[in-house]
């Protein structure tokens, strides 16, 4: 999302350049959305991986429904079993493919029963068009409903040393039923290891608020002190805490500068044992961060937070 203007200007040579080096480093999750820069994300993609020989090896998880205005605002979300055949024909063709991966309505559609949705995506795997069904930023009920249907690959949902809260019902039912999880977020949008509001452009989301903000980066000072004994940045310790919660947790952290995929891909490298993440806990407990993910009218469209 970050290499298609969200977080600012971007140059596509130079995004081209990070996708490029994050797959010769061994990466192979390219997450995505259709919504992404109205487009331009996949095709960015597309351009990445058109003199490429490793598509096979490419993990591509592309998240739709969630429809823009020409002025980018929000016009809510469409998952209706004809808007998803849609969705993913423009999808293909942007991409310069034949199948994606993993493919998850980006938000519940209020006004589509999850069923619906699901069972139009199980077509779409028949047909080879897609491989795995996801899910994003919903419940543990709609979870189970969708897994009625047909096999759920993963949950896509923020997750982080500073945003817990799936630890409750979310996760359990995932494991349950042997979902994995996506986790986005791990950086907490700049809160830890990052510049965080960079010229004000987060200013908008809770944490970030005067009061809040000091709050939050206060909690993430207090695991400098882990982080350098594992030689390690706070953003690669970060990182290192969501893959440390288990074998069916990814990751999944974007980058707009080469020095950023170094970070990334140097985070393998932290272990963290069960005493380290005992520490962790103890210096940043359950729900001691203050403000929510988002503003209010975004939570009240999470299926996820009710």
């Amino acid at each position: 999302m970050g290499l298609s203007g969200v977080y600012g200007q971007t140059d596509d040579d130079q995004s081209l350049k990070v996708i490029h080096a994050y797959l010769d480093a061994g990466g192979n999750v390219l997450d995505t959305g259709d919504f992404y820069g109205h487009g331009h994300n996949e095709m960015l993609i597309g351009r990445a991986l058109e003199d490429r020989d490793d598509r096979d090896q490419v993990v591509l998880s592309v998240k739709f429904g969630a429809m823009r205005g020409p002025d980018g605002a929000s016009l809510g979300i469409d998952a209706r079993p004809e808007a998803v055949q849609n969705f993913l024909h423009f999808s293909l063709q942007r991409l310069g493919v034949d199948h994606v991966d993993v493919y998850r309505p980006a938000r519940l559609d209020p006004d589509v029963p999850i069923e619906e949705t699901v069972g139009a995506m199980a077509e779409l795997v028949d047909k080879g068009y897609v491989r795995h069904i996801g899910l994003s930023e919903v419940g543990a009920d709609t979870i189970r409903r969708a897994a009625s249907v047909a096999p759920i690959s993963d949950l896509q949902i923020e997750y982080s040393m500073l945003t817990r809260t799936i630890e409750d019902e979310i996760l359990p039912t995932c494991r349950e039923l042997g979902i994995g999880i996506t986790a986005y977020g791990v950086l907490s949008r700049g809160l830890i290891g990052g510049s965080g509001a960079i010229g004000g452009g987060l200013s908008f989301m809770p944490r970030f608020q005067e009061g809040n903000r000091e709050h939050n980066r206060a909690l993430v000072d207090r695991v400098r002190e882990i982080a350098a004994e594992k030689d390690a940045t706070v953003a690669q310790l970060a990182i290192a805490w969501v893959a440390a919660q288990g074998e069916d947790v990814l990751p999944v952290v974007g980058a707009r500068r080469l020095e950023q995929v170094d970070s990334m891909i140097g985070s393998n490298a932290v272990a963290l044992d069960a005493g380290d993440l005992a520490r962790i806990d103890e210096l940043i407990p359950r729900g001691a961060v203050r403000g929510d993910r988002y503003p209010t009218a975004f939570m009240a469209q999470l299926d996820s937070e009710r």
